[in-house]
């Protein structure tokens, strides 16, 4: 963070320019960081720095498949929160079964996608557990993690649903905008070790910017990783 502080007082200062990753450019930069990183996690047993992606709202019939062709490209595993309504849609358990199947880490965002919070208790147990029986449906495993929307829990639930609250340390606001070089540019300069990023799967821009944001902090050295990975150390 001691880093990311200066940078800001460099900013201030005028005396360096932020770099904006446009889509040329991110090509350019992950040749350029790949070959100075060139061999260097051979012969060594230093682990490479983790970080996380997390995706919210989704599956989306029309976005998420092209997200997991990315990802199955790439090979890296990624957290999924699913609405339980949107599960239940149409044709989107294949989806849902497809992220399982992969090695993709599913947990629930509740069914309703409501500000557990602003409801009742009973209200907000019912649901997370029908969230978690809309995706047990679909993968026959209990679901183990929660991202709560709006990032708001009561801390007493966990104790009733047996799932834990996941938030995260960066949010690009990815849903207000449909720039995808800013959606970059929010993450990959902010990105540290374990660090968890916010995105949704329900938009065009945000599948396009995730996918170079791994290019981009994969060539930095960075291992993608679920959460729960990240939460067990």
């Amino acid at each position: 963070m001691q880093g990311v502080g200066l940078v800001y007082v460099l900013l201030l200062l005028g005396l360096i320019c932020p770099t904006l990753f446009t889509e040329n450019q991110t090509k350019e930069k992950v040749q350029e960081v790949s070959d100075s990183n060139a061999g260097a996690y051979e012969g060594t047993a230093e682990e490479k720095p983790k970080i996380a992606l997390t995706f919210d709202d989704g599956p989306s019939a029309e976005c998420t498949p092209m997200l997991l062709d990315g990802l199955k490209e790439r090979g890296v595993k990624v957290t999924f929160f699913l609405i339980g309504q949107n599960v239940e849609k149409d044709n989107n358990c294949e989806i849902v079964k497809r992220m399982y199947e992969e090695g993709h880490l599913i947990g629930n965002h509740t069914y309703h996608h409501v500000e557990i919070t602003r409801v009742s208790n009973e209200t907000a147990y019912q649901e997370i557990a029908m969230g978690n029986e809309a995706i047990k449906n679909i993968t026959g495993q209990e679901v183990e993690y929660m991202r709560p929307p709006f990032g708001l829990w009561q801390k007493g639930l966990e104790q009733r649903v047996h799932v834990l609250p996941v938030m995260w340390t960066i949010d690009p606001l990815d849903w207000a905008t449909g720039n995808t070089d800013e959606i970059v540019n929010k993450v990959v300069t902010r990105a540290e070790e374990n660090d968890i990023i916010l995105l949704h799967d329900c938009y065009d821009s945000s599948v396009k910017a995730a996918l170079r944001i791994i290019d981009l902090l994969q060539a930095e050295g960075f291992e993608f990783v679920t959460v729960d990975k990240l939460m067990m150390n």
